[in-house]
């Protein structure tokens, strides 16, 4: 099981911030050969959602109220640790970040940008396509909506 925590920005503890941002790293820079800019300035107005294992995070994401990064409330830098993703915590995180944005911002429709090859992930969680394949960073994304 998974120890779940959702803080503002300002609460994250510097151990906690930096832990996040490694993982974020591990993911989406080093895993998927992708350099970009992680730091977007989006991190200072989100809810940071992460489940911690035996002291160590392994799961996170951010979730934003409507306007931020879409007209809808918003869930994104979904990330699992790769040593862990045969726990299926991926699901985890997203049953808790859909709940956290309906209890913290009171939204229910959601917008994300998935990876393609996410697709079916995130419509076991009742997204569905609304865009056409677009590349982000060089990688292949899709627009989703939850309603």
């Amino acid at each position: 099981m998974l120890k779940w925590s959702i803080k503002p920005f300002e609460a994250l503890s510097v151990h906690e911030l930096y832990d996040l941002l490694r993982l974020r790293s591990e993911i989406f820079v080093v895993e998927q050969n992708c350099v970009y800019l992680d730091l977007d300035g989006k991190d200072k107005v989100a809810l940071h959602l992460f489940g911690e294992f035996e002291g160590k995070i392994v799961a996170h994401a951010r979730l934003f109220k409507a306007g931020i990064s879409f007209d809808n409330a918003s869930i994104g830098r979904v990330t699992v640790d790769a040593n862990y993703r045969d726990k299926k915590w991926g699901h985890d995180l997203m049953h808790e970040a859909i709940t956290g944005v309906l209890l913290h911002f009171g939204e229910s429709k959601i917008t994300i940008g998935a990876q393609l090859y996410l697709k079916k992930f995130y419509e076991s969680h009742d997204f569905i396509q609304t865009s056409e394949m677009y590349l982000e960073d060089d990688i292949p994304h899709i627009e989703m909506k939850r309603e």
